[in-house]
């Protein structure tokens, strides 16, 4: 089971590059992230994350097209059934998810368009830093770059 915090879910546009993403905060986080901006969220709190309840979510959220699951939870197969589900149910979203881990199983490259993996490290920044550990890929591209915006990076 994947447990979600509905009061956290919201669309973001900085997420995922030039996608309207509903973003959903997933609990039971496995990291350990030093300096981490959501420590309850390795709490099990929430509400089941069901199908039902992604069909809902994306009926409510009209105009996006990237679902984000923030964390991975502890219940892998879960995490997987929730992707199967929004490839066959809604298949004009895409799928993201956000893991603290450095590297993933090879099934959620498959399952997911989008995979950001590596834990937060405050030295190394966020992903929007050059100079960062984290890493988001796109069908197994890395497309971090894309989020050094020139003129908005500091000098190091």
């Amino acid at each position: 089971m994947i447990k979600y915090v509905p009061e956290l879910t919201d669309i973001v546009l900085e997420e995922i590059p030039d996608k309207v993403t509903l973003a959903v905060e997933i609990s039971n986080c496995r990291g350990s992230c030093l300096g981490c901006h959501s420590p309850f969220l390795k709490n099990d709190i929430g509400a089941e994350l069901t199908p039902e309840v992604v069909d809902r979510l994306v009926a409510d959220n009209f105009g996006v097209n990237c679902f984000l699951l923030l964390g991975e939870g502890k219940d892998p197969e879960a995490l997987l059934r929730i992707a199967r589900h929004l490839r066959t149910a809604h298949p004009g979203i895409e799928r993201a998810v956000y893991s603290g881990r450095t590297e993933v199983e090879p099934e959620i490259y498959e399952a997911f368009d989008y995979v950001k993996v590596g834990p937060y490290m405050a030295d190394r920044g966020p992903l929007n830093e050059p100079t960062t550990n984290q890493r988001l890929y796109h069908h197994g591209e890395d497309i971090t770059s894309r989020f050094w915006h020139k003129g908005l990076e500091k000098n190091r």
